[in-house]
């Protein structure tokens, strides 16, 4: 986050310079406020820029075995360009390495999911998945073996990810 504020700092800076360049080799015919403006709309094409960026620099950083299972796209009203192209913000990855299956009961999987956010902390939440009943629970749901099982489908994101690999 600091580098992409001095980026975006240096990225005005390097605009005004630019315009101002630009201004003396014509001679002075251009109007003083061109070098703000032209600071100004460098610092928000910079901004903008590493916003529609930072999914794919993110996603493409991650580790073979790491899958992108989910995105979220982000629009809000103080970016007014993200109603004509919104820009992923958040996404959640499972970690394919971390996929095991359960020896006593095979249709069952425990993996690792990783939620990813453009301006947030990674966490890291363990995940367990019934392959046969297309169902998914955390861990630590109910005492022991009493298991609050969500059934969300097959084609659930997760459970079709976590499902497509066979664990060790």
């Amino acid at each position: 986050m600091f580098l992409e504020l001095i980026a975006t700092i240096f990225a005005g800076l390097a605009a005004a310079g630019v315009a101002l360049l630009a201004n003396r080799v014509l001679g002075g015919r251009l109007p003083r406020w061109i070098a703000p403006v032209a600071a100004g709309a460098a610092m928000l094409a910079a901004t903008i820029s590493s916003e529609y960026s930072w999914f794919g620099r993110t996603a493409g950083a991650l580790p073979s075995e790491f899958e992108v299972i989910e995105t979220v796209e982000s629009r809000a009203v103080w970016r007014p360009w993200t109603y004509l192209a919104p820009f992923t913000g958040r996404f959640v990855a499972l970690d394919g390495a971390s996929v095991r299956q359960n020896s006593v009961l095979p249709e069952q999987r425990l993996a690792d999911l990783w939620f990813f956010g453009r301006w947030a902390p990674v966490r890291q939440l363990q995940i367990r998945v019934d392959c046969a009943r297309g169902a998914r629970a955390l861990p630590g749901d109910g005492s022991g073996d009493n298991v609050v099982w969500q059934t969300v489908g097959t084609q659930d994101t997760i459970v079709s990810a976590a499902c497509g690999e066979t664990g060790t």
